[in-house]
């Protein structure tokens, strides 16, 4: 049992009559060339309190969260824990005062396994085994399902957020730095995951929670800070405002609700029959006699908790595995089991990853040169590379979708999970594609950017591509879509109408309790009505 809003409140009031903040931050400021990243921040997070960092992509937040860890050093500021001045010079001294951070990209080696990388932040003295047990321990009393033995390699982004979450929360924290925690976290997940948190802050846990959902915020923070452009802007009880009220304070306005209008659909583009592809590693997921079809002009969502199945089919439709039989999977009319992605991308076929660096973008390419993974008008007859072109065409992309960065020539690591997140969809969504396949399009993006971003997916299909997305987030599937399908176990479920899709109902298919009786397959192509 929780404790009220009121108790919750009065427990903090409490707790600071006695006993001086859990963190107090003065005058932090940190610069990059030609960025100020942080600028003069002030502060104070009480005991047991779970306080909210608020701000669009590019305000300071991830930063201000590295320079509390330890893993940046700011130029300017003062740091204190329960009242002393402490001075964290790297994460291994942030863990020796009691703070833990989960990031937003994440921080472990692909080839150990799950419990090596939790074991790497624990103390050595702990054996391998008794890690191993503790994990389970911890994923089974807060839902989080993790096997200790996997190699993270095996896993999909949703399970590599478990086990940084697991990860920080065996180190005991006195205070836990979420930075966007729910991002790939399916509405069952987020519940059992909040559970948890309530229940570390009552223990006398303070929590740092950076979220860009504002219901997330508003139901779990009981104080929340605002940044814009590196600087505190304001402070808030998050309870007391609306999503309304929070997206002004963020990024001064209210994103603007996507418009209901009617679908005009066209042929269809991808045809998915009778997929069946053995898993290619002992922890993978074998795919069985998956189907699905999406036609043009329609926006056709896949949902599921991560790690059934979703990252095989990806690599199957996108041609990174070319091991389905020819005419299992159809574009255009062609056979491409076994076209390449190259091949693929010929029919017009454009793919985002959910894993933004490595496979979404290079790191240490600028952001003009990330163009040429996708993108090769820009590759003149003899191979050499047209920079103006790139430069234009990746200046077009920033202008387009708001992305706050130094320019084309900016490294794909320098720029924020978010505005990166914006930088590829933009560069796939520019491409103008006949087929477009998005794995999580809104992971870490602002409310506004997420409104814009779903906004250019419906206009795509309006403009008679063919669009599916692979979403955890079930408001975004239910936003956007027209149709849903569910995967668990490897398996695809029956067509799903957006009208008769339910949180309860889609909850209950990600368990594979579907039944033949739900099933419709594409609808007929006179249209129906869905967002714009």
């Amino acid at each position: 049992m929780t404790a009220s809003p009121t108790t919750e409140f009065s427990t903090s009031i409490d707790r600071s009559a006695v006993a001086p903040p859990r963190l107090q931050l003065a005058g932090i400021s940190k610069s990059y060339p030609g960025v100020i990243a942080n600028s003069d921040i002030a502060l104070s997070v009480q005991p047991g309190q779970i306080h909210a960092v608020l701000g669009e992509n590019g305000a300071g937040k991830s930063t201000l969260m590295k320079i509390i860890y330890g893993a940046v050093k700011p130029d300017a500021g003062s740091i204190a824990m329960d009242g002393q001045p402490v001075v964290v010079r790297n994460p291994q001294e942030a863990r020796a005062l009691g703070i833990s951070m989960v990031f937003q990209h994440f921080s472990l080696f692909d080839t150990l396994t799950v419990a090596e990388n939790v074991w790497l932040g624990l103390d050595k003295r702990l054996k391998l085994v008794d890690v191993s047990r503790r994990i389970l321990e911890t994923t089974q009393a807060y839902g989080l399902q993790l096997d200790p033995a996997r190699p993270v390699h095996s896993l999909g982004v949703g399970e590599r957020q478990r086990v940084e979450i697991v990860r920080a929360l065996l180190t005991h924290p006195k205070l836990l730095i979420l930075d966007e925690p729910t991002s790939v976290l399916t509405p069952q997940a987020v519940d059992n995951l909040f559970i948890t948190l309530r229940k570390l802050a009552l223990e006398g846990c303070s929590i740092l929670y950076i979220s860009h959902k504002l219901h997330e915020i508003r139901a779990l923070c009981t104080a929340c800070t605002v940044l814009r452009g590196g600087k505190v802007t304001g402070e808030c009880d998050p309870r007391q405002e609306s999503n309304a009220s929070l997206s002004r304070l963020m990024i001064g306005a209210e994103p603007p609700a996507l418009q209901r209008r009617v679908a005009s659909l066209g042929a269809v583009v991808l045809d998915v029959q009778q997929l069946d592809l053995a898993k290619e590693d002992q922890f993978g997921v074998d795919l069985s006699q998956v189907a699905l079809q999406v036609r043009a002009g329609e926006v056709v969502g896949i949902a599921g908790v991560s790690g059934n199945g979703q990252k095989e089919l990806l690599y199957a439709l996108s041609g990174e595995d070319t091991r389905a039989a020819s005419e299992s999977i159809t574009v255009k009319g062609e056979r491409a089991g076994k076209f390449s992605p190259a091949k693929r991308r010929r029919l017009g076929l454009h793919f985002v990853p959910e894993d933004r660096l490595g496979r979404g973008a290079v790191p240490m390419l600028t952001l003009a040169r990330n163009l040429l993974l996708t993108r090769r008008d820009a590759v003149g007859t003899a191979g050499w590379i047209r920079s103006r072109l790139l430069q234009a065409q990746a200046g077009r992309i920033i202008d387009r979708f708001n992305v706050k960065c130094a320019g084309p020539q900016a490294l794909a690591k320098s720029l924020s999970g978010g505005n990166l997140q914006k930088f590829i969809m933009g560069r796939e969504i520019d491409a103008a594609p006949a087929l477009l396949i998005v794995s999580q399009p809104t992971w870490g993006v602002d409310v506004g950017a997420a409104s814009q971003i779903r906004g250019e997916l419906l206009n795509l299909a309006g403009a008679g591509c063919a669009v599916l997305v692979v979403s955890e987030e079930l408001d975004e599937l239910f936003e956007i879509c027209d149709r849903l399908y569910v995967m668990a176990k490897g398996q695809l479920s029956p067509s799903l109408p957006r009208a008769e899709a339910t949180v309860e109902k889609v909850g209950l298919w990600m368990s594979g309790l579907w039944t033949p009786t739900h099933a419709v397959h594409a609808p007929h192509p006179h249209g129906a009505p869905h967002a714009a």
